[in-house]
């Protein structure tokens, strides 16, 4: 019984350490061509407006890195607009002010935050958006 376990275990160890990592989405730095091209595409596409000198959005990344991870944002495209540089996007989606979290299905909005930093409130904001 005691040989059978530890072989049990010892073939848990090899799946779980051989198994392929599911690489999460890398976030990337917003264009007017690759957003066009994911919205094209019907691609749900999380976006997060920043500013580098910003303490809500700082809380965010943590929570918003995380989503990268979860399995059914696993085809999503990621992209960090600047709020100091992408004025043309702020204006086009109307964004108040940095630390705002979009979600979009190809081209309709399905999900806006505004300075939400609390974790689990936002995480649900972003999943209720998918």
């Amino acid at each position: 019984m005691f040989v059978r376990a530890i072989s049990t275990f010892l073939a848990f160890l090899a799946v779980a350490f051989t198994a392929p990592a599911i690489a999460a989405p890398a976030w990337q730095d917003y264009t007017p061509a690759a957003f066009a091209r994911a919205q094209d595409a019907g691609k749900t596409i999380v976006v997060d407006v920043h500013a580098v000198w910003c303490p809500t959005c700082k809380a965010q990344a943590p929570t918003l890195d995380a989503l990268r991870q979860e399995p059914r944002l696993k085809d999503a495209v990621f992209f960090k607009v600047d709020f100091d540089k992408e004025k043309a996007f702020l204006r086009q989606h109307r964004i108040p002010r940095q630390s705002t979290v979009l979600v979009f299905r190809g081209k309709q909005e399905s999900m806006r935050s505004i300075a939400e930093s609390r974790p689990k409130q936002l995480r649900q904001a972003v999943m209720a958006g998918i």
